[in-house]
């Protein structure tokens, strides 16, 4: 599953890079994701930008970026990602929440 989230992660990335996908605009391609696995956002992700911020939380904590990577890439739950990290559903609900601020601050550029 971590196989398949990573190239899931690296498909969308490149195809909105092919397309054109500018950092702030362009000709986006949009992504439809449930809001329930974002959070509560308005828009719909910028992948490239998302993909960068990961990049950066991954050199940060691993493990956050991993359980993103798995919920909204690969689209696990949050048992099937304790499941699949060894770790309770507890945790990943909280390195789920930390992760969304963190990435909310960098995509936003909040502090």
């Amino acid at each position: 599953m971590g196989i398949a989230a990573n190239m899931m992660r690296r498909i969308l990335v490149d195809h909105a890079r092919r397309y054109g996908f500018q950092k702030r605009g362009g000709n986006a391609v949009r992504v439809s994701v449930d809001a329930e696995r974002l959070g509560s956002v308005e828009r719909e992700p910028d992948l490239v930008a998302l993909d960068e911020a990961l990049t950066r939380l991954a050199e940060l904590d691993p493990r956050k970026s991993q359980v993103v990577e798995l919920r909204f890439f690969g689209g696990l739950s949050v048992e099937e990602a304790a499941e699949f990290l060894k770790i309770s559903p507890r945790t990943v609900k909280r390195e789920w929440s930390l992760a969304q601020a963190w990435l909310h601050c960098e995509l936003t550029g909040g502090g």
